[in-house]
């Protein structure tokens, strides 16, 4: 029987993707209330509540994760704010939604991981395009051999970032592969269906030695003879696709992980020159993965696609390692 409960959720900051993203994607859900949102910026979060019809507005985040009445929180601060929200959410035995990259490296993704286990409480990293119905039929597709088995997954994201945007800020956790091409990894992942077992990468860097990689490229060998190439930039016009290749055909995927109100794919057959067009209607893509969340919190477990994120941050933890040896490969136990 199809669980009828209504999930409140609180939101802490009032970021740029809570406005164009969550607010919005909560609203089409049928089972997710947008109770609270928390803002440490004077009169902001009372702003907001107004403007969306929040319930209720608080003045720190403490005081949201202290609501009884939250049953959710969604964490979509600046990365370094990650690990001591967390935390505290889950001390409050509230289940969390955390924007991507879940933590700084992987130990913290661990600690937060298993902090969450402890407390009874789950732990989702935000990876919206996950729940697209486009990506979930091309999941289907390709799991059932409808390119033969896969060889190949190309993913680029780019786009051209503000001077003061505080993802060029390196102790806030900034940088493209982070914020960017953590889209990529997370793409060649889940259609590979394991993990890699050994990645490197070249980066351009905002300085020498302790600034941010501006622009990433890398690839990823994984066990399955499947290698992703994937490349990131805060310096470069704007792109965000992805492509699969297999030994029977491929799919070309265009505005990969902000999709337009109809999507789209572009299925290459090795025996037909002209490609086949798929097109799937879309619904926000942050409320279908609200709508995910709210199944993994009924049965208590996290429902794929959905991840914790720790398994992701330790490829994002490689790659760093191997741009800043300048292209060496690192291995992933």
């Amino acid at each position: 029987m199809e669980s009828t409960r209504i999930y409140r959720w609180g939101i802490l900051g009032a970021a740029r993707i809570s406005r164009r993203g969550l607010i919005p994607g909560i609203r089409e859900t049928h089972r997710g209330l947008l109770h609270a949102l928390a803002s440490k910026r004077p009169g902001v979060a009372r702003s907001w509540a107004l403007e969306f019809g929040i319930p209720r507005a608080y003045g720190s985040y403490r005081e949201l994760i202290d609501d009884p009445e939250i049953d959710v929180v969604y964490v979509p601060l600046a990365n370094d704010e990650h690990l001591p929200w967390v935390m505290a959410a889950a001390d409050a035995g509230k289940s969390i939604l955390c924007e991507k990259p879940l933590a700084l490296h992987t130990e913290q993704a661990e600690a937060m991981a298993e902090h969450c286990a402890q407390r009874g409480v789950l732990l989702m990293e935000a990876f919206m395009w996950r729940h697209q119905p486009r990506t979930l039929e091309l999941l289907r597709l390709v799991r059932g051999g409808k390119l033969g088995d896969l060889r190949l997954v190309n993913a680029s994201f780019s786009f051209p970032i503000d001077p003061n945007d505080w993802r060029l800020d390196p102790t806030k956790g900034g940088g493209a592969l982070w914020d960017v091409g953590c889209y990529g990894v997370n793409c060649a992942r889940l259609f590979a269906g394991c993990e890699p077992h050994a990645v490197h990468a070249r980066a351009v860097w905002s300085k020498p030695l302790h600034g941010v990689d501006l622009t990433l490229a890398a690839t990823l060998a994984f066990p399955n003879q499947v290698v992703a190439q994937i490349d990131c930039s805060f310096e470069q016009p704007y792109r965000c696709r992805y492509e699969l290749v297999g030994t029977k055909g491929s799919l070309e995927v265009p505005d990969a992980f902000l999709p337009r109100d109809k999507s789209l794919a572009l299925l290459r057959a090795v025996e037909r020159e002209i490609p086949t067009e798929l097109t799937f209607d879309n619904r926000n893509q942050y409320g279908l993965m609200a709508e995910s969340f709210h199944v993994s919190l009924d049965q208590n477990k996290l429902i794929e696609p959905a991840e914790n994120g720790v398994e992701q941050m330790k490829v994002l933890d490689a790659l760093l390692q191997s741009a800043r040896q300048v292209g060496q490969m690192v291995l992933i136990s």
